[in-house]
């Protein structure tokens, strides 16, 4: 059922998810589900506890920066497949064993890279509010690079005059509509910036 789920919500976003809209891709009666869950609220804390099964952990036998790359890396991922998930990932009052098995991990990993308590909480923070709000941006771009941003940056420049924004032209034609940008790669930024940060100030 959660499965189910998840592909509805992946599908319709979570506005067009309702519970006649799952009983009829699972091919079942609404009813029928209410079987196994109590109410909608139910559903969506298991399907968000089953996307946090899908990010891997931080690996260990590595550093804590490499770790938490890759998950941070991997996180995103699995939010561009299930975009309808990025505003609920902390919004659960009922946390499955999945979620509360990954917030565990991701804690340890800070910890045992030398992050003092106090350091953990700000970086498991940062790293976080960074990963969502990206992911919650790309999500809403109309357009991350190749073609389909040069049309954009075309029907967007034509209604102003020249001259009239020249930092967002000079960014536009010298930079954003250059071949092989893509806006996804800022991701690589950011986190480099971030990790290199932290690491610099449990280092001091």
């Amino acid at each position: 059922m959660l499965e189910g789920a998840i592909g509805l919500a992946d599908d319709v976003g979570l506005d067009g998810f309702t519970i006649r809209k799952l009983a009829t891709a699972l091919d079942v009666k609404p009813m029928t589900i209410y079987h196994h869950v109590p109410n909608k609220d139910a559903i969506i804390d298991g399907m968000v506890d089953r996307v946090f099964a899908e990010i891997e952990l931080p690996p260990s036998g590595t550093d804590w920066k490499s770790a938490m790359r890759h998950r941070a890396h991997s996180a995103r991922g699995v939010l561009v497949r299930h975009p309808w998930a990025t505003p609920l990932m902390e919004s659960r009052t009922n946390p499955g064993p999945a979620t509360l098995h990954h917030h565990d991990a991701v804690l340890g990993c800070l910890r045992q890279g030398g992050f003092s308590i106090e350091m953990t909480a700000h970086a498991y923070a940062l790293i976080d509010s960074y990963l969502y709000g990206c992911a919650l941006q790309q999500a809403n771009l109309p357009a991350t690079g190749g073609e389909n941003m040069a049309e954009l940056a075309e029907a967007i420049t034509e209604q102003f005059s020249a001259g009239e924004y020249p930092h967002l032209v000079e960014l536009t034609t010298e930079h954003i509509l250059t071949p092989g940008y893509d806006f996804r790669d800022e991701f690589e930024f950011g986190l480099s910036l971030i990790l290199d940060g932290l690491e610099r100030l449990i280092g001091s």
